[in-house]
């Protein structure tokens, strides 16, 4: 009852958060940077003690689907108010916030993971890779979001709205490739760590993870290797950004899902 009770009120602040963000892209209120960062952390340390819930008594926990959605979103929105402390990223909360807020709650309803306490410094790299990797490019999933429709007003001549809450097409474009190379890196080192800590990434419940990781790892390189080389961009870049975050997300969440939930395995 109490871990419900968290669960709905850092939702309700990251939404209010989240609704005076998309507001203030709508141009309807005025930028509140300082209320948008203040909810969002009232949101976190109301979502904080659920992950700090998940470790008792120093063991760590296996990495289940709601374990992983309870840290990955928190993980997520500590990166998303730290970034727009330096960057002009404060915008994508109107899209992470909620979804931090919506996978909280789905969190709370699923059966609570086991507990293992063998957990070696080699497969905790693995797991805090893996779980930075996803928060930087889900950043860069609703930067791209953004883009996609700053491209699009633009090319149908639309320069109010959105467009004005917006920063310079060349900016954005800019920080989504940061947060890419970023995602990559770390997806980078979260694949070489399972490899080299996990006694098999090919074993029957971690196959699909593998297979899908490695995808979007090819994904986002082609992409980067295209933006350097080939000059992509724009909606060519969004597209591909979208689709290697849709992989990563079935890689991270779909199999779990289907061994958990559907399958009612452990």
């Amino acid at each position: 009852m109490q871990a419900l009770l968290l669960a709905l009120m850092a939702s309700l602040l990251y939404l209010a958060a989240a609704a005076w963000q998309a507001l203030t892209l709508a141009r309807r209120v005025a930028p509140r940077p300082l209320l948008v960062r203040g909810l969002g952390v009232l949101g976190l340390l109301c979502h904080l003690p659920l992950a700090a819930g998940l470790f008792h008594d120093g063991q760590a926990v296996l990495p289940g689907l709601s374990t992983s959605a309870i840290l990955i979103g928190a993980v997520v929105v500590v990166l998303l108010l730290a970034a727009s402390l330096f960057k002009p990223v404060l915008n994508a909360a109107a899209g992470i916030f909620p979804l931090a807020g919506a996978a909280l709650l789905l969190a709370v309803g699923l059966p609570s993971p086991e507990r293992t306490t063998d957990m070696t410094p080699g497969i905790a790299l693995h797991a805090l890779s893996s779980a930075l990797a996803f928060a930087v490019l889900a950043i860069a999933a609703v930067q791209a979001v953004l883009l996609g429709v700053q491209n699009h007003a633009l090319r149908h001549h639309h320069i109010r709205g959105v467009v004005q809450s917006l920063p310079p097409l060349t900016t954005m474009e800019r920080l989504l490739f940061e947060f890419i190379w970023a995602g990559m890196a770390l997806l980078t080192l979260s694949i070489a760590s399972g490899f080299l800590f996990l006694d098999s990434m090919f074993a029957q419940h971690l196959a699909h993870k593998t297979i899908l990781s490695l995808a979007a790892w090819v994904i986002f390189a082609v992409l980067l290797f295209s933006h350097h080389r080939l000059g992509w961009r724009g909606m060519r870049a969004v597209h591909w950004t979208l689709g290697g975050c849709a992989v990563l997300l079935l890689a991270y969440f779909g199999s779990k899902f289907v061994l958990e939930i559907v399958l009612n395995r452990a």
